[in-house]
């Protein structure tokens, strides 16, 4: 089926939906055969990072607009984390169906004319756009008043800056800081679950959630619950597609098919894929120590 646009797939969710980077081809199959396993949308994204890798936006867009038509729940395709205004048009050029403009790195009135101008283009050509605001020292960032970025570390959002940065912008969505980070490898973030309730009273767009490879799955369906409607994984799964690939290899370890430990990689994620788009839509998680797998250490966002 064709693409669904991002904000028609976030806004006619109940609950949360889930929102997962791809770097190979074999997690962009998982993905997609994760959410027809679940019967719910999902999200696809392909972050400025994955494109780096891959050294060109082309090969993974190219992949992805075909796997999607043969997709029989909806999709929708988004760049993650560009920071780059020409990876920004290209992947609206290429049919993205939205884009995250980060510019949290950049100091207040910077980011806000950044963001506000690639809006503007973005929603010229029928785009949706999320963003995200940094914090400066003495409001939840450095001490010395250098611009942080939304998930480090520590970092909290402000509601009323987020609200002011809503308006001044224009954005259709917006990340903000609540307690976890990138790259976790632990499912161990504590998110400040009052701070999530302010948030999305003050804010009048759907809000995301980063970094949630550090959050359990009782602390997902209580961000749900509290108000955050994407739910941005990487870490997580790289690390149950790395896992089942180590596994593989370790038995034995004379395998030169990639396809002998690729595939049941593959596996392994569209298993946790159809897994976290139950629990996000379905809103219950399991009892304490009934949880997900775990992840490596050595997992990579």
């Amino acid at each position: 089926m064709p693409l669904t646009p991002t904000g028609e797939l976030v806004a006619r969710t109940e609950h949360g939906v889930g929102a997962f980077n791809v770097a190979l081809l074999e997690q962009l199959e998982a993905i997609l055969a994760g959410a027809e396993r679940a019967a719910l949308p999902v999200i696809v994204q392909i972050s400025e990072n994955a494109v780096a890798y891959r050294g060109a936006l082309a090969p993974l867009a190219a992949a992805a607009h075909a796997a999607v038509e043969e997709a029989g729940v909806p999709v929708s395709l988004h760049l993650d984390h560009a920071t780059s205004t020409d990876l920004v048009k290209e992947a609206v050029r290429r049919g993205f169906t939205s884009v995250m403009y980060d510019g949290s790195l950049l100091p207040w009135e910077e980011n806000v004319f950044r963001t506000r101008e690639i809006t503007r283009w973005c929603h010229d050509h029928g785009v949706w756009v999320e963003a995200e605001l940094g914090a400066v020292g003495g409001k939840g960032g450095s001490e010395d008043g250098v611009v942080e970025s939304a998930h480090t570390p520590g970092v909290r959002t402000d509601p009323a800056e987020a609200a002011r940065f809503v308006a001044d912008t224009g954005v259709d969505a917006l990340a903000v800081a609540v307690g976890t980070s990138h790259q976790m490898t632990r499912r161990t973030a504590a998110l400040d679950l009052a701070l999530i309730a302010e948030l999305h009273a003050a804010v009048p767009v759907p809000l995301v959630l980063h970094g949630s490879s550090g959050v359990d799955d009782r602390a997902l369906v209580a961000a749900v619950d509290a108000g955050m409607r994407k739910i941005n994984i990487s870490t997580h799964l790289n690390g149950v597609f790395t896992a089942e690939v180590r596994d593989r290899l370790a038995a034995r370890p004379d395998t030169v098919d990639p396809r002998r430990y690729l595939g049941p990689g593959r596996d392994a994620m569209a298993g946790e894929v159809e897994r976290l788009l139950r629990l996000l839509a379905e809103g219950t998680a399991p009892e304490p120590g009934a949880g997900s797998p775990g992840t490596s250490p050595e997992a990579v966002a």
